[in-house]
């Protein structure tokens, strides 16, 4: 719920909750409890008060967010993607470094202080792909996307070849096992019917689960190979006209990526922990545990459609069968391919652009924007659409600048390399500076692909209230509302229910990975999509100017949408003389995901006492609310004593901090998150309070008590951190610093 208190329904919140919690810790479910509690709170509507700032302030604040907004443009965007998609402009190649000197020069031509951050890091590079059937028939796959008459850019020199990136060489003959989309699920599937893929080469359709898990899994249980499709019942004919008719995957359209195992660790796989620097120590190819072992191949529907009509055996059920005229079997023994993939592994430069616009009044508290910019060919949709509106947003603080404004805080654009690969230029960038995010970053923003629908935000639970609010004064593009009330309708009329726009909980597949992950800093990822059907030329020579302009964003309406939210958030959070944080959504949020952890034990059969979580969440909601009422109570002061602001936002900055597990999750340390993380088999998929999940899934309840108490103790320390900033708020010490040590 919208943590924008009601004085008097929070006051009676509080009364209510101890005989509450006592209630719901005997029948041990004090989740339902506090979620009820919880819904006694209906968002606040929109008032002439801003989290944050003082009264006085806030008409002054309207305003500059109304200008910046107004100077924000659609046909700017337009300018900035026709050159950054113009030419195929993978990592690690010339055309992305001229990439980055396009965005470098802009930035500076504007007169904002930029500069490379520049890491070398291992990359693979297609050579040898072959994929052929020998029996029962022979066919040989071609491997390739036809240029289209209607897409200019499509026959281009300098594509990348159809492959997928940290796949393992070599070359086998084997047969061939259908796996669906290759899930855990489907593998309990397949063992339950007695097929096995050891000794085999599977074949598994994209979707329901990210691309490096097909693989991997398929590794784990003694396959030879992999071959990911794209079957058209997902991204293809299956859901209406192919490119260049429609906007979908036409029968020869591969989607490229890398099956890095990112749910171990994302980055230069050789430099785990440490960036990609020189003299750095690295890992051999052989050793880097998120390199995988097999050849893995990604091919068309086109191509795959001979093999799957060679499988025998077994019809597949009746939910594996996808859009091609054929039967989809298991696999008998009698089909037989050869799959060989030779990759060349090559250190090669990556190019991160970081500009810089310093604060006047806390220079060492740092808001941060960012999105990558390289691509797996032109990237018009991914990435380019939301490097545009971060470029975009550059110009219009610029102008600003130009103006005499200048931010309270420091604000940091960042232009990522070698996301493609497995979020490489940014998970390096934040190994390399760690501590020094930890001590000054309020919040880090991302952004990905935009389109046409509505906006969607994954991250920190605690800043969920400043964006609704700032949600509120940006305009929707389709439907003249704001944002906010136009997400809210459509999810609401979807749903039934009457609740507040979400901050959803944040897997990975982008560049906010390393900022929660891995250093537990504040983070939020941003864009609008649902309206445009990107799956239909994701990571094709198709994601083109010519395909976006005609099915995703005609005229660019949404990408100046999200350049207003993100001049919007960045002024807003820049300039608040206090962070406008709160950690009762924190508490209403985890109490929600407590009570799906305790029925995931109840219907496994296994015991998990999470009352003492429950209560821990309880005393969380009274200490957050006890804050908002504190900060309500003191902004004012606040904002005229700089040395007292400065003490509270260097404590507040650091609080999430404490939700940090020291040693890592268990078997993969880089992910230090105890309420989020992507989940080991979902890859980009969220799993919530993973230590205590992921330990009930793998039949561990006794571990995942273990992670119980584990949490009990990083909230207490939470709350023990915002008691603590209150008392630094009052004293106003003299080192602002002190209580941002980390956990």
């Amino acid at each position: 719920m919208d943590g924008v208190q009601d004085s008097r329904i929070a006051a009676s919140m509080i009364s209510f909750s101890a005989q509450c919690v006592r209630r719901c810790l005997a029948a041990l479910a004090a989740a339902a409890c506090i979620v009820a509690l919880a819904a006694q709170e209906r968002p606040a509507p929109p008032s002439a008060g801003m989290l944050g700032f003082p009264d006085s302030q806030v008409a002054a604040q309207r305003t500059l967010e109304q200008s910046a907004r107004a100077r924000a443009s659609a046909t700017e965007v337009g300018k900035y993607m026709h050159v950054m998609a113009a030419h195929p402009h993978h990592a690690g190649t010339e055309a992305s470094r001229k990439v980055a000197e396009y965005i470098l020069t802009s930035l500076r031509g504007w007169g904002l202080e930029a500069e490379y951050a520049v890491y070398e890091v291992m990359l693979p590079f297609p050579g040898e792909r072959r994929l052929e059937l020998l029996q029962p028939s022979r066919y040989k796959a071609l491997l390739k996307e036809p240029a289209i008459d209607q897409d200019p850019s499509s026959g281009q020199p300098g594509q990348l070849p159809t492959f997928n990136a940290y796949a393992g060489n070599g070359d086998v003959t084997a047969g061939l096992v259908y796996v669906n989309y290759g899930t855990p699920e489907d593998y309990a599937e397949l063992e339950k019917r007695g097929v096995s893929v050891k000794g085999k080469i599977v074949i598994a359709r994209y979707g329901r689960s990210w691309r490096g898990i097909k693989p991997k899994l398929a590794q784990e249980r003694g396959a030879v190979g992999c071959i990911i499709y794209s079957d058209p019942a997902d991204d293809g004919f299956g859901k209406g006209a192919v490119y260049p008719e429609g906007p979908h995957r036409p029968p020869q359209g591969v989607q490229r990526g890398s099956v890095m195992d990112m749910p171990i660790y994302p980055g230069d796989p050789t430099t785990p922990f440490t960036p990609s620097l020189p003299g750095a120590q690295r890992l051999s190819v052989e050793e880097s545990p998120t390199i995988l072992k097999i050849p893995v191949l990604p091919i068309s529907h086109s191509d795959a459609q001979p093999l799957l009509e060679a499988i025998g055996g077994e019809p597949a059920p009746a939910g594996w069968k996808g859009g091609l005229p054929l039967e989809y079997r298991l696999g008998d023994g009698n089909s037989k391919a050869r799959l060989e993939v030779r990759n060349r592994f090559e250190l090669r430069k990556i190019y991160n652009v970081i500009a810089t616009i310093p604060g006047k009044d806390f220079p060492d508290e740092w808001v941060m924007y960012g999105n990558h910019h390289d691509a797996w060919v032109n990237g018009a949709n991914d990435p380019v659409s939301g490097a545009s509106v971060v470029l975009e947003t550059a110009r219009v603080l610029a102008s600003l600048k130009q103006e005499g404004w200048q931010p309270s805080r420091t604000i940091k654009l960042a232009f990522w390399d070698g996301e493609e690969f497995g979020i490489i230029g940014s998970t390096e960038w934040v190994e390399q500076h760690a501590r020094e995010l930890q001590r000054k970053l309020v919040a880090y923003f991302n952004s990905d692909s935009n389109g046409r629908g509505q906006l969607r935000v994954g991250g920190s639970h605690h800043l969920a209230p400043y964006l609704r609010e700032l949600l509120a004064e940006v305009e929707d593009p389709a439907s003249g509302r704001s944002v906010l009330e136009a997400r809210v309708r459509i999810q609401n009329s979807m749903d039934g229910q009457d609740r507040p726009f979400p901050v959803d909980a944040a897997g990975s597949g982008s560049d906010y990975a390393p900022f929660l992950h891995h250093i537990t800093m504040p983070s939020l990822n941003f864009g609008f999509g649902g309206g445009c059907p990107s799956a239909g030329v994701y990571h094709s020579i198709y994601d083109s100017i010519a395909w976006y302009e005609k099915y995703c964003d005609p005229g660019h309406r949404y990408g100046k949408a999200l350049s207003d939210v993100m001049l919007t958030a960045l002024l807003r959070l820049s300039n608040a003389p206090v962070l406008p944080y709160d950690f009762a959504e924190v508490a209403r949020i985890v109490a929600g995901y407590a009570r799906e952890v305790e029925l995931i034990a109840r219907e496994k059969g296994q015991v998990l006492d999470i009352a003492s979580l429950l209560a821990s969440l309880q005393s969380l909601l009274e200490e957050g609310l006890g804050w908002n009422r504190w900060v309500a109570a003191n902004r004012d002061r606040l904002a005229q004593d700089k040395a007292a602001a400065s003490a509270v936002n260097q404590a507040l900055l650091a609080a999430e901090q404490r939700l940090a597990l020291t040693r890592g999750l268990p078997g993969r340390p880089w992910y230090r998150h105890q309420v989020y993380a992507p989940g080991l088999f979902t890859g980009y998929g969220v799993k919530t309070l993973p230590g205590i999940r992921e330990s009930l899934e793998q039949n561990q309840p006794e571990v995942a008590q273990q992670h119980v108490a584990e949490l009990n103790a990083a909230l207490a320390r939470l709350r023990a951190h915002l008691r603590q900033t209150r008392q630094l708020g009052q004293a106003r010490p003299r080192s602002p610093r002190a209580a941002n040590a980390a956990p």
